[in-house]
């Protein structure tokens, strides 16, 4: 039995996700930051334990097992290639990636484990899973998805909407969707099916942004050592 740490490399480290990545990875003996990349040349080589890189030196990066990736498209192809390369497992939460990239990922599933998603909450997960089975049940129902989120979000619907409305579309259903912006709301989620007298609600609260770093992390340790392939973070909740 291998009871060494994962070897974890932080590709997007200077963005909020890679930050809190970091600081929740360190607080766990069963994790090890091999590398944090970043954009731009790091002003220290490493912090708190941890080397650090820019994006221009990816190739040099230090053996690792998992890769988990909240960056921007433009850096998505050069770590999916770097995992490639390596044969190690890809967590990506990158958002915005163009129809070539997705269907890079279809192509890179045949040689390594990964998963893309764009929201990593285990709660969502549960939320994903259990739409579909509503709709799937509920047939001829109206299906209506309301998310809210803070002022700054410019996307709308969210990502989380549309993968939500995915599965409620894989059920057999048709969905509407509403955005709010107001605050400072991390994230809500309300999927509402409604029939003839009745209602069903089902909802996701995030009141905290560590709930997506912390589920990336669970996904980084699900995936190690699994077979090649594409998985979805609910596929992993029953390891």
């Amino acid at each position: 039995m291998n009871n060494s740490p994962l070897r974890l490399l932080i590709h997007g480290a200077s963005g909020r996700m890679g930050q809190a990545l970091l600081r929740l990875a360190a607080e766990r003996d069963d994790l090890q930051v091999v590398a944090a990349i970043t954009r731009r040349s790091p002003a220290q080589r490493v912090v708190e334990g941890v080397p650090h890189f820019a994006a221009s030196e990816l190739s040099g990066a230090p053996a690792f097992d998992v890769a988990i990736d909240f960056s921007l498209p433009e850096g998505f192809d050069p770590i999916l290639a770097l995992c490639l390369e390596r044969k190690a497992g890809l967590v990506s939460g990158t958002t915005g990636i163009s129809e070539t990239q997705r269907q890079a990922l279809i192509q890179a599933a045949a040689s390594i484990p990964l998963v893309w998603a764009s929201n990593f909450s285990l709660g969502v997960a549960v939320l994903d899973e259990l739409v579909e089975r509503a709709a799937t049940a509920l047939a001829g129902w109206d299906c209506d998805i309301v998310e809210s989120h803070h002022i700054h979000k410019q996307d709308a619907p969210s990502g989380t909407a549309l993968t939500l409305g995915a599965a409620a579309q894989k059920g057999g259903a048709q969905p509407h969707y509403a955005s709010l912006r107001a605050g400072d709301i991390v994230g809500e989620h309300l999927v509402q099916f409604t029939g003839m007298g009745e209602r069903i609600e089902l909802t996701h609260r995030a009141t905290n942004r560590d709930i997506f770093a912390r589920g990336a992390l669970f996904a980084a340790v699900q995936l190690n050592g699994r077979a090649a392939g594409s998985y979805r973070v609910r596929d992993l909740l029953s390891a």
